[in-house]
C-alpha cells in the first residue's frame, strides 16, 4: 500500500505495475492509492481493438462510479477517455468485483454537482483544471 496523500503523492505504484498488483491481490494492493480509492477500467482501443486497462481514482454517485479524465491537467484527453468515446461499453474491477459498465460524459449541469463529489475524493482535480485550457470531463460509469 502506498502511503502518500493528495498533497504529497507517492508514485511508487503506477501504470502497468499498479494494474498487475491490483489484479494479483484483488485490490488488496492498489485499491487505496495515496489515500484515494482506485478501480481498474478496461476499455477497447479505438485504433488497435485491444483491451487496455487503466488504474483510476473514483468517486460514487448512487450506483454509478465516477472517474475524471484529468491526466494531471495535461493538454490532451487520456487514451481511455477517447476509447470510451468510440465504445462506451467497458469493464471495471473494484477490489475483487468485476462489473460491466456503460460510460457517458457528464453534461455541464450534472458536472457541477459531480465535480464536488470527485474533488472530495481527490482535491488535486481542481489544480489540474487550472493547468489546462481543456474542460476536464467527469465520466459516469453505470453498471449494466
Amino acid at each position: 500500500m502506498t502511503t502518500g496523500t493528495h498533497e504529497n503523492p507517492d508514485y511508487s505504484l503506477l501504470g502497468e505495475d499498479h494494474v498487475r498488483r491490483y489484479r494479483e491481490t484483488d485490490g488488496e494492493v492498489g485499491y487505496w492509492w495515496n489515500g484515494a480509492p482506485t478501480l481498474l477500467l478496461t476499455t477497447t482501443g479505438r485504433r488497435s481493438g485491444k483491451r487496455r486497462t487503466s488504474p483510476l481514482i473514483f468517486g460514487r454517485d448512487g450506483d454509478d462510479y465516477l472517474v475524471v479524465a484529468s491526466v494531471g491537467g495535461m493538454p490532451d484527453h487520456p487514451a481511455w477517455y477517447l476509447n470510451l468515446g468510440d465504445d462506451p461499453n467497458a469493464r471495471i474491477q473494484v477490489r475483487g468485483e468485476h462489473i460491466d459498465v456503460v460510460a457517458r460524459t457528464a453534461d455541464a449541469d450534472e458536472k457541477a454537482r459531480l465535480w464536488g463529489i470527485v474533488n472530495e475524493v481527490w482535491p488535486n482535480y481542481e489544480a489540474y483544471q487550472q493547468r489546462t485550457d481543456r474542460v476536464i470531463p467527469v465520466v459516469v460509469l453505470s453498471p449494466r
